[in-house]
Order: structure tokens, then C-alpha cells, then sequence
């Protein structure tokens, strides 16, 4: 299906930059919480492809306000493979709220995903560790999270720390690969591939805590 997008781009917006790994924080011990709040998609709308494209945008015309909205359609921009769109869209958005809205989580974890799946493993870390600086969070999504986009940004050995922690955590699932189907459902094929690689790490050498 083709996307279509009349939105016109706008220079100049400032965009949440790359994170480096050491702006991460340690692993915590444990990583227990749920975090449904967080983990997300932001829906305006219950409509999907041309349609909901259309509904987004005249929903936006009615109000260059709506927050949702934007972040709807960065989402289907990026998955469309307009990247620099959804980035000017998810800037659009987040330039609207503020850290106490209850979309500013779920929208920073969407923008990670967006954009790691679109070759950017830094940028993903960017948002993810936004969630983390605001609020230190001890949430079940972080550790394999971080470990994947860790390892595909180049940063194995702080990857494999992070997996260690999902280890501690629930140590019966997260020894065995063939886990991570029924862990994280939502997760791409490709995506379990790369977190088997870090697993494989983390079993050949296990970091101690702390």
C-alpha cells in the first residue's frame, strides 16, 4: 500500500539528538515493573493506512495543535519510510508537551522504535534514555530494550550488561532465546536475531552485579 503525505516539511525544528551509551545509566539489580502506560502505540484514531492518513490530516487542520495526532502520523510516516517526515512530525509533537503529559512516554518509546526501525540504533537510545533521566524507571521493557539498540549501536559490552539484568530479573525465561517469541510478541524477527546475539554474549562471558 502507498502512503501518501501533503504535509510540507519545516526546516529549522529542533530534534531530540543521538544519546551515547554513556549517558545511560547503570543497570538496577532488578526489572520487575509493568510499564503499560509507557509501552504503547499513541492512537488518535482506530483507522490504518490512506484512511487514517487522511482522517490525521484534516484532524490537524482543524487543530496544528493536536498532539496525538502528530504523533499518529509520524508513525505511519516513518513505517512508510518518510523518516525525515516522521521526524518533523514526532518534533512537532513533542514540542508540545512536556515531560508530566501522559503522552510524553508513550510517545518517546514509539519515536525509539520508529527510529530504530529505520537503520537509527543512536537516535532510538536517545529517546529511550530520555525516559530513563526523567524518571528512573525499573520497568520490564528496559533491559532487553536497551540491549538490543546497545548492541546494534556498536556498544556490545554495555549491551550484554543490560541483558544481564533481564537475566536477574526472571532468569528461567530470559537464559533461552527461544523466549523471546512469547517475551516480546512485538518484536521483529529480525529484532529477536540480534537479541540472540547479545544472549550469546552474555553466556559465553556473564557480567557480575554489581
Amino acid at each position: 500500500m502507498r502512503i501518501r503525505f501533503f504535509i510540507p516539511l519545516i526546516a529549522g525544528l529542533a530534534i531530540a539528538g543521538a544519546a551515547s551509551a554513556q549517558s545511560l545509566p547503570k543497570p538496577a539489580e532488578f526489572y520487575f515493573d509493568a510499564d503499560a502506560a509507557t509501552t504503547r502505540p499513541v492512537l488518535a484514531i482506530k483507522d490504518t493506512g490512506d484512511a487514517a492518513v487522511q482522517k490525521l490530516l484534516k484532524a490537524i487542520e482543524r487543530d496544528p495543535h493536536a498532539k496525538a495526532e502528530h504523533a499518529q502520523l509520524a508513525h505511519l510516516a516513518m513505517d512508510a519510510g518518510r523518516v525525515d517526515l516522521g521526524k518533523e512530525l514526532y518534533g512537532r509533537a513533542l514540542a508540545r508537551i512536556t515531560s508530566t503529559d501522559s503522552l510524553w512516554r508513550p510517545l518517546l518509546w514509539n519515536y525509539g522504535w520508529d527510529l530504530y526501525r529505520n537503520g537509527d540504533a543512536a537516535g532510538a537510545l536517545a529517546q529511550w534514555q530520555q525516559l530513563l533521566s526523567v524518571r528512573r524507571s525499573n520497568a520490564n521493557w528496559v533491559p532487553p530494550t536497551l540491549a538490543l539498540a546497545l548492541w546494534s549501536a556498536g556498544h556490545k559490552d554495555e549491551a550484554v550488561q543490560w541483558y544481564g539484568a533481564a537475566v536477574r530479573t526472571e532468569p528461567q525465561l530470559w537464559r533461552d532465546p527461544a523466549n523471546f517469541t512469547r517475551l516480546l510478541p512485538d518484536w521483529r524477527d529480525s529484532e529477536h536475531a540480534t537479541l540472540a546475539e547479545v544472549q550469546a554474549a552474555w553466556a559465553a562471558n556473564p557480567p557480575q552485579w554489581p
